[in-house]
């Protein structure tokens, strides 16, 4: 039995970069072996154990074979008699199948049978052998890595490779929790934009997420964005996300937010009247196709519908801004409307000259905000009922006492 550093953690290391998690596999070694030793038996699909101490997934040798179509096509073979560098010629990237001794320092060579540390020094994201094609999450994966390492290049035929799987249908295949799993860690990415230049380069995109491929092409207003493609700046947008150190809540939000620009009927372009509602209800489309997590969903849907009139919210009255406010449910959940607020600052300098301009309606916004919440609701809605109000009649006295809190706030 030999143990052996596997994938990223050989790869971040040899790049330098930290990493937090070590994949292990193990040559030479039975099932029955390992519980002899301690090791806790979890896989589903293929011989992986935890380590009886640690607790980290160490994975039998295996090679596979395509049975179908998908993620779950495979027929799986693991016996001692599989090679180290059988295990590796599955693996999806050069760059991702190398190994290492399990008690490697860094300094010692590593086992690279297809020339990773070439590909590493080229910045190159190129695939290891044509069973590449047998695993459309590989499409994601490849986009995903080109958002993290966002300097590297995808190699012509590595993309030639992705665009023939996804004209044979493979993409059609992937289940919708390894397309949300890959999607959501290329959001919280260096450079997010990427991600959807591959998959939208290899035709991916059209298949995944039609809402966004088809926002290419479509103009928008140059007086408010510079950059003019509706595509364009949904990229920006994204990548301003991320410079701006945002959770992927928001990410998502700007990843979304304009949807509805793609429908906008051909004779009202460049204008785009109505997209918000549109957004809204092509949003709720992806989460249900994707299973997006509520917190994601609950978000995007408001910037979606809102993020037009908190950018002209500079001019509204304490009447108005209270309205605001209660539509985005920003006075029970304040914490979400503050991510909302950014959201909206990532679009509003997501456009082409725009990037270091100041958003002050985050500032406004939030502490207009502050001032609705010092209202006592309950006080506010006793002396209400005290006067005989009753039912709505109290909660528009309530949002009365918040407009004069925000009104004096403005005042001051």
């Amino acid at each position: 039995m030999k143990i052996y550093k596997v994938g990223g953690a050989v790869r971040d290391r040899l790049l330098q970069r930290p990493f937090h998690d070590t994949d292990w596999v193990v040559v030479g070694a039975t099932p029955q072996e390992m519980t002899a030793l301690g090791f806790t038996p979890v896989g589903r699909d293929f011989p992986v154990f935890l380590h009886p101490r640690t607790h980290e997934e160490y994975a039998l040798a295996r090679t596979e074979r395509k049975s179908g179509m998908g993620y779950r096509g495979f027929v799986v073979h693991t016996s001692p008699d599989v090679t180290l560098q059988e295990d590796l010629a599955r693996r999806d990237l050069t760059v991702n199948a190398m190994a290492a001794p399990a008690d490697w320092t860094g300094v010692e060579a590593v086992f690279d049978p297809y020339n990773g540390q070439a590909d590493l020094q080229a910045k190159v994201l190129r695939h290891v052998t044509d069973a590449f094609r047998e695993d459309p999450v590989r499409i994601l994966r490849v986009a995903r890595f080109a958002a993290r390492f966002h300097d590297f290049t995808v190699a012509p035929e590595t993309l030639q490779l992705m665009r023939e799987m996804v004209q044979a249908g493979e993409a059609d295949h992937l289940v919708p929790e390894r397309v949300w799993q890959e999607i959501s860690r290329g959001l919280m990415a260096a450079q997010p934009s990427r991600m959807f230049e591959v998959l939208r380069a290899c035709g991916a995109l059209k298949v995944l997420l039609p809402e966004l491929d088809r926002l290419w092409g479509v103009p928008q207003r140059a007086e408010y964005h510079p950059e003019v493609d509706s595509g364009v700046h949904a990229m920006m947008v994204l990548d301003m996300a991320a410079q701006l150190d945002a959770p992927l809540t928001v990410r998502f939000a700007c990843l979304c937010h304009d949807f509805g620009k793609g429908t906008t009927p051909a004779d009202m372009l460049p204008r785009h009247i109505g997209h918000e509602q549109r957004s809204a209800q092509l949003l709720k489309g992806v989460c249900d196709r994707w299973r997006v997590p509520n917190d994601c969903k609950e978000l995007a849907d408001l910037v979606a519908r809102e993020h037009g009139n908190i950018h002209r919210s500079q001019d509204l009255n304490a009447a108005a801004l209270v309205r605001l406010y209660e539509r985005c449910d920003a006075i029970r959940k304040p914490e979400r409307f503050a991510q909302a607020l950014w959201a909206c600052e990532c679009d509003a300098r997501g456009r082409l000259g725009f990037e270091e301009r100041p958003y002050p309606q985050r500032q406004r916004l939030w502490q207009g905000l502050q001032a609705a919440l010092t209202v006592d609701t309950a006080t506010a809605a006793q002396t209400a009922a005290q006067r005989g109000l009753k039912g709505k009649a109290i909660g528009e006295a309530v949002a009365s006492v918040r407009v004069q809190a925000v009104a004096a706030w403005l005042d001051s």
